[in-house]
């Protein structure tokens, strides 16, 4: 008996192995789904930064107010959070192909129209219900799909597909602003729109498979992707202070982000270096959501939200008194190091709090309320411009609801050390 028990184990153990390979939890097939989704991310987030390079050019086409050529910015981060819900309950129904395949035809179609568009209207208009709703599917339900394909290094792999959000940051405002000066931003928009395309249907075939925990809906698979209890707070009012303090977090964060193009081009420097500083911040970005993610596997994600927003505070007060070109690049440098963590840190607290079933609409949830702030922020910092003809009320307003993040932030935190204190 024993000698057949010794010639069933290496049996198990290697089906296990061939298993793990093809789909499990942290497999090589993991790793290789979480690289077609980093890609994902990355072409499909062209459609969160394309206007805001392209937003002088609209301006002087259209012949309208600083605040007016925002529009279409704001109805893009208004379609994106929108989106977001919708494609994170697509994904949680369907998995996350379905969602990404949708967003990459409305991406494509959205484009077009934009292009095409006559009026500041119909370009707002495409950018919020086509452009912005098909850009979401590659942002939330692509983090809420990753972290559950990973436990021991969920915080890093988070940070990973969270970056491609920004790593579009990096790559498209220099590539966007290049062919705008060279072809027209109606020509470039045609452009990516087939682009996206043609590259991003092939790419989402990788994402085929459902995760282990729609596979393994019992048993250990259930108990290792328990959630932590929701620090005393009913679930739904714990999402919404998560969503509120991601609301004010990004109204903070909307200001240098979608606003350093036009700043730069105020302060006489022209619009391609503010292109570069939002490059640059973007892509010092990509290594603070890799580093907070590493952070947040071992002190978890309310502290590591709680150091990334206390980091973009002194971020937003080091641009008032720094303006000059040199200053410019290392604030805007800093910006993107301090605050790059912070979006991806509610994906983190989502996954600790509550059930994997929920993961994708409470991410989209949590994400549509952050997104929300970017519009917000953005619009009503080219208000205060338009009031005051400065950008400086603007940054102070940025730094007032930073503020309010950081006391939802410390009362949850403050909320769980007194929980762990009574267990």
């Amino acid at each position: 008996m024993s000698d057949s028990r010794v010639q069933v184990a290496p049996k198990v153990k290697g089906r296990a192995r061939e298993a793990g390979s093809r789909g499990e939890m942290e497999s090589a097939y993991a790793w290789m789904r979480l690289l077609a989704a980093l890609l994902l991310s990355t072409i499909g987030g062209v459609g969160m930064w394309s206007i805001i390079v392209a937003l002088p050019a609209v301006q002087t086409e259209f012949g309208v107010a600083r605040a007016d050529a925002t529009l279409p910015y704001t109805m893009t981060m208004i379609g994106f959070g929108l989106g977001g819900v919708l494609t994170g309950r697509l994904s949680d129904r369907f998995g996350a192909i379905i969602a990404v395949m949708s967003g990459s035809i409305a991406l494509a179609l959205g484009y077009l129209a934009a292009g095409s568009a006559a009026t500041l209207g119909q370009l707002a208009l495409a950018q919020g219900v086509l452009i912005g709703a098909g850009s979401s599917a590659t942002f939330g339900p692509l983090i809420a799909d990753t972290s559950m394909w990973f436990m021991r290094r969920r915080g890093a792999a988070v940070g990973i597909i969270a970056s491609g959000n920004y790593l579009a940051g990096v790559v498209w405002p220099p590539v966007v602003q290049h062919f705008i000066a060279a072809v027209g931003w109606r020509h470039t928009y045609l452009g990516i729109g087939a682009l996206c395309l043609v590259s991003m249907l092939p790419l989402a075939l990788v994402l085929r498979r459902p995760s282990p925990a729609a596979e393994h809906s019992e048993g250990a698979w259930e108990t290792r992707l328990r959630p932590r209890p929701s620090l005393g707070l009913r679930p739904a009012a714990l999402l919404a202070l998560l969503a509120l303090a991601a609301f004010a977090c990004c109204v903070a964060m909307s200001m240098p982000q979608a606003h350093i193009v036009a700043y730069c081009s105020d302060l006489g420097y022209g619009p391609a270096r503010g292109a570069q500083m939002l490059s640059l911040m973007l892509g010092l970005g990509i290594i603070s959501r890799l580093a907070f993610g590493f952070i947040s596997d071992r002190i978890g994600g309310l502290r590591t939200l709680l150091a990334g927003s206390s980091l973009q505070l002194i971020a937003l007060i080091l641009f008032l008194p720094f303006n000059e070109l040199v200053s410019l690049y290392v604030v805007s440098g800093l910006f993107g190091l301090f605050q790059g963590g912070i979006v991806p840190s509610y994906a983190i607290v989502v996954r600790e709090y509550f059930a994997p079933s929920e993961a994708g609409m409470r991410v989209a949830t949590v994400l549509m309320a952050s997104v929300f702030g970017m519009a917000l922020g953005g619009w009503m910092s080219g208000v205060i411009f338009d009031w005051t003809a400065s950008y400086r009320a603007a940054f102070l307003n940025g730094i007032a609801w930073n503020l309010l993040n950081l006391t939802i932030v410390a009362f949850l935190l403050r909320r769980s050390a007194s929980l762990l204190a009574r267990a």
